[in-house]
């Protein structure tokens, strides 16, 4: 029977984990069958001094995506030279994540995975070629780490696992060599992927190409110490899937709301977001992130989605006021907005006015005529892209 043995030992221990965590059951106890021994993989290229791990990224472009990944150098140094040596020689360029289980973990980095026709060899290659080098890391999601061979803790090699949720029953027993800082929403795409009943997933997850690249200098994020006299100078046009709708804003009464609104479209979080909710003679909305087409990572909404309080002025609410859309709480407002279809005074001193449509009105009632069950359009109607522009 070829079954994968070498990956048996995280079965033993994600299983219990996920299929308890409500019933808070013991963990299953599972035979564990000896393990072949692989030939180990050597790396061809010279090795990368740990000062140079220190400011260095591992990019993996997927067929979902891209996972960019740094170095726990100082904790697992011989892993992270050994991992970042294997991608300059284009090793995992090729192979795939070959077992994955939702809201668990993905494993990929064996090169066997190459070729399609040894699938039954999947998970048994690429090992026993590094000492363990244990550390305080915690396997948090997003925490990178080594494959091993069962009973074995100093069988790493080339294949590495990503947790997609905290896995602390992993802490003290693998090696945690990296974390993911750009892509979990990739990952979470991965992890998705049908497997069969040993994780083994039914649809090729490529890594197309991986290399090495400098830390990037961490970005400004736009608009945050811009004041009410430079945001004036901004315009949006909102690129719709039935025309074009431009936004000027009202800086010096809701500045906290038109920094956000601008933020946000700079960065294309709304981009390709829908118009899901049309009442006819009453609002258009938009702007809800999970409508994406591609989810928002949950590291975007850490950094940049915070909750507004409401910054009431002397507006009304008319026809082509864009207001901010919130729940019961003064400061629910996040991402979703509004723009009004008439006079609404009913709205006004609750909500946060802070623009108005200035050029394709005709648009916002193109929209406000499309057929709704209830008050969602029955077609996808897509912000398709929120353009900020500079008003000369």
């Amino acid at each position: 029977m070829r079954k994968q043995w070498i990956d048996l030992a995280l079965f033993l221990i994600f299983i219990p984990l996920l299929a308890n965590a409500q019933t808070r059951k013991p963990p299953l106890k599972f035979p564990q069958p000896p393990a072949p021994t692989p030939l180990p993989v050597q790396s061809k290229a010279p090795a990368i001094s740990i000062d140079e791990l220190k400011g260095t990224q591992a990019v993996l472009e997927t067929s979902l995506g891209e996972i960019v990944i740094e170095f726990y150098a100082e904790k697992a140094p011989q892993h992270c030279q050994y991992f970042a040596s294997l991608i300059k020689t284009g090793f995992y360029d090729g192979t795939t994540f070959h077992q994955v289980l939702l809201g668990g973990f993905i494993q990929g980095g064996d090169p066997l995975t190459k070729d399609p026709s040894k699938k039954a060899l999947y998970g048994t290659g690429g090992l026993n070629v590094l000492k363990a080098e244990i550390n305080d890391t915690k396997h948090l999601r997003g925490t990178v780490s080594a494959i091993l061979l069962p009973g074995n803790p100093n069988s790493a090699g080339s294949q590495f696992f990503i947790c997609v949720v905290d896995q602390p029953q992993l802490d003290g027993k693998h090696t945690a060599w990296g974390h993911v800082v750009e892509g979990m929403e990739v990952v979470d795409k991965i992890s998705s992927t049908p497997a069969d009943s040993n994780r083994m997933a039914k649809e090729r997850v490529e890594i197309h190409k991986s290399y090495l690249r400098p830390i990037p200098p961490p970005q400004p994020i736009p608009f945050v110490e811009s004041t009410a006299e430079e945001m004036k100078k901004f315009h949006v046009v909102l690129e719709t899937t039935m025309g074009n709708i431009e936004i000027e804003f009202y800086p010096n009464i809701a500045p906290e709301h038109v920094r956000n609104f601008l933020k946000l479209s700079m960065l294309g979080l709304y981009d390709t977001s829908i118009w899901h909710r049309v009442v006819a003679g009453f609002v258009i909305q938009g702007g809800d992130f999970s409508s994406r087409i591609s989810a928002v990572s949950a590291e975007q909404m850490t950094k940049y989605v915070k909750n507004l309080m409401v910054e009431i002025g002397d507006l009304k609410h008319e026809k082509g006021t864009v207001s901010m859309a919130r729940g019961d709480a003064l400061d629910s407002a996040t991402d979703s907005f509004f723009i009004c279809l008439s006079d609404l005074p009913t709205l006004d001193g609750k909500y946060t006015i802070f623009g108005k449509v200035v050029n394709g009105i005709e648009v916002v009632d193109k929209i406000a005529a499309v057929p709704v069950d209830g008050e969602k359009p029955r077609t996808r109607i897509e912000l398709i892209h929120a353009k900020v522009i500079e008003i000369k």
